[in-house]
């Protein structure tokens, strides 16, 4: 028997069609990769870092992107693949920014590998290690992909310090070998005379005779110094758009070209540029050259755009001085999070070991050295506190180095922004830290004569 017919429903075509696509867009969605979240993203900007430490490369996005890397040789290359990315203007200017005297990076190309995927070539000059890693946006910058390009034979900073003090080395030599000379002859006269007798006098009252000075032996005397931030780190800004890393470059080397006319004394830079040094990695150069001081230089900023005049720090295990103390060891030990650093390397943790071993010797022998160039400053400058203050900064731990971080003057008031960018108020600055400098080891010496090898 026929099934009775049956009207059929009126069907709500549209109302389909929404519930099939909706299915359908749910079940892509489910599929999405991070590669194909991140499609369509938009390269910021490109710099490029180089110096004889490392050469950094850096892409900054709106969006986390994911990267993958080899190492080619027969040529060496590095090549570094983009994935959710379409190439554009922006990232094509890489190639530009890559110079002739970058110490690693020969040339870059820049081409689409496959439809959302950005290859990057880098040509080198010797074989490197590199460090990739990506950074999430903090302060001024968004999402950043970094590219570490490290040489496989790090430089040695003393072996480098040891040749370019090679003549002041040989002139200490000479001074000491005619030191031992007078000693010598002092010794032998003092020995001659004791053999003589004396002729008898009448309740002769013995003489007392002082004996020689001990011979003085000199060495020479390493200052290491550190210009803060520096490559992704600008520091503090001033109104006029004067960054704190090019400002205290400056006199940072006003300061070693002085210390370099000095006989006995070497300086040593922890950057000579403008690139990014970790704090810990500042700590260990210095302790790496075998430094005897350790003087970092600042230009800092404030809340308080009227706030003013220079100011020492040294360490302190008992909490800040100050409130501004203790503020302002928060915003520079915030350097690497803004610098970029990769957490995941070992060298990381064992630096975290090694701030935490800072001594009462060093505290107090930071606190004479900081003393000594307060004053000097103070002859000539504004003084925004009239003591050394203290902080926890963590790149004045080093165990066994005095250390100070001198803040030149704030870069946020406008007058004294002027000030640091005036070369004769630099000059001023450099040479109140070297009078102060040589004061301090005037009264403290060092001790025991090191052998360079």
């Amino acid at each position: 028997m026929d099934k009775p017919y049956m009207k059929p429903k009126k069907i709500n075509l549209s109302k389909r069609q929404t519930l099939k696509t909706s299915a359908k867009f749910l079940s892509f969605a489910l599929l999405l990769t991070e590669v194909d979240i991140a499609w369509g993203a938009k390269i910021l900007g490109v710099r490029v870092w180089p110096s004889e430490d490392y050469t950094r490369v850096t892409l900054e996005s709106d969006t986390p992107l994911p990267i993958t890397q080899q190492i080619l040789t027969n040529p060496d290359r590095l090549v570094v693949d983009v994935q959710g990315l379409e190439l554009n203007p922006t990232l094509k200017d890489l190639v530009a920014k890559v110079k002739p005297n970058d110490p690693y990076i020969s040339q870059v190309r820049v081409g689409q590998f496959q439809p959302g995927i950005v290859r990057l070539v880098f040509d080198l000059k010797e074989p490197i290690k590199p460090q990739l890693f990506t950074l999430d946006p903090v302060a001024e910058y968004n999402y950043r992909m970094v590219f570490d390009l490290y040489p496989t034979t790090p430089p040695d900073p003393l072996m480098a310090l040891v040749r370019s003090s090679a003549k002041k080395e040989t002139a200490l030599e000479k001074s000491n070998e005619e030191v031992d000379l007078i000693a010598q002859f002092a010794t032998k006269k003092e020995k001659e005379l004791a053999k003589v007798p004396a002729a008898p006098v009448a309740q002769a009252i013995p003489e007392t005779k002082e004996l020689p000075a001990p011979a003085k032996y000199k060495r020479l005397i390493t200052i290491a110094i550190d210009p803060g931030h520096g490559g992704e780190d600008p520091g503090a800004i001033g109104a006029a758009g004067s960054k704190e890393k090019h400002v205290v470059l400056a006199i940072a080397k006003r300061l070693k070209d002085k210390i370099e006319g000095e006989a006995y004394m070497r300086p040593f830079l922890t950057r000579d540029g403008d690139y990014f040094v970790p704090l810990h990695v500042r700590v260990q150069k210095a302790r790496r050259v075998e430094a005897d001081l350790f003087v970092s230089i600042h230009a800092d900023a404030f809340i308080e755009r009227n706030a003013r005049g220079a100011s020492v720090f040294a360490l302190s295990q008992m909490g800040a001085s100050s409130t501004t103390a203790r503020w302002m060891a928060n915003k520079e030990n915030a350097s690497d999070l803004i610098g970029g650093i990769n957490i995941k390397t070992q060298d990381r943790q064992v630096a975290n070991l090694l701030l935490d071993m800072s001594t009462t010797a060093q505290i107090k022998d930071s606190l004479q050295v900081g003393n000594s160039i307060l004053k000097q400053i103070g002859g000539f400058a504004a003084l925004h506190k009239p003591k050394v203050e203290q902080a926890s900064f963590a790149v004045l731990k080093a165990p066994d180095i005095p250390s100070i971080l001198v803040e030149t003057a704030f870069i946020s008031n406008p007058q004294e922004e002027a000030r640091l960018n005036d070369d004769n108020y630099q000059d001023k600055i450099a040479e109140a830290i070297l009078r102060g400098i040589k004061e301090y080891f005037s009264k403290n010496p060092p001790v025991a004569r090191r052998v360079n090898s």
